[in-house]
């Protein structure tokens, strides 16, 4: 993990490697202080230099946790980016006695609910291609090879959104793809919630119309 530069939504913190590949922070904050006494001066003062220190001490644990979870280094490097400025929210609100193990919690229940939000995103698209092919009668799919079956709905369905209505779109994105509720999804857009209903029924409705055509040739 090579980075030179990192920056705080409280202030601007840059680092650098030396000649051993040691990350170390320009101007950082008690280099000498224990852990737990550079959180104690976080929260007294709110200066991210104290969390600067802490990211030179633990960038490569956290980004280790993180490579075992996503094992994917850009996905890892954005979530260490994420989980320390958390630290700057987080940091002012607990006290924290021993700042290893905590800071290890919060790397792996970041992780974990990562993974939980993407599960559940991926319930509600496979409950909207459920539910369309539900709907459908007479369609002319081969029912052979379930996978291949399901990667062709995927396409229909992704292609299909585009066709709709710019209002059925978005509450069916919000709603299936980034699993918001009905009340989110009001919210967010400014429409009613009889108008948020209607608009993912009559969408759920016009990408089946699209999805039938299209496995019976006709679009």
């Amino acid at each position: 993990m090579c980075i030179t530069c990192f920056a705080w939504s409280e202030g601007r913190i840059t680092f650098r490697y030396n000649k051993n590949n040691l990350c170390l922070a320009k101007n950082a904050a008690g280099p000498f202080l224990s852990d737990e006494e550079l959180v104690h001066r976080y929260r007294n003062s709110h200066d991210t230099a104290y969390i600067g220190e802490l990211y030179v001490r633990y960038t490569h644990l956290v980004y280790g946790v993180c490579l075992k979870y996503f094992r994917n280094d850009a996905d890892a490097q954005d979530a260490v980016m994420q989980i320390f400025e958390k630290l700057i929210v987080e940091l002012k609100k607990h006290h924290v006695e021993t700042f290893r193990p905590w800071l290890h919690t919060v790397v792996k229940n970041h992780c974990m609910m990562h993974f939980r939000k993407e599960a559940s995103a991926n319930k509600k698209e496979v409950q909207l291609i459920n539910n369309v092919k539900a709907s459908m009668e007479n369609v002319d799919i081969e029912h052979q090879d379930s996978e291949q079956e399901k990667e062709m709905m995927v396409q229909y369905l992704s292609s299909g959104l585009g066709s709709l209505k710019d209002e059925q779109r978005r509450c069916v994105e919000l709603f299936y793809i980034k699993n918001m509720s009905y009340q989110q999804i009001v919210a967010e857009t400014g429409y009613t919630m009889n108008e948020v209903k209607s608009y993912i029924q009559n969408g759920k409705r016009n990408l089946k119309i699209y999805i039938t055509d299209k496995s019976n040739g006709k679009a």
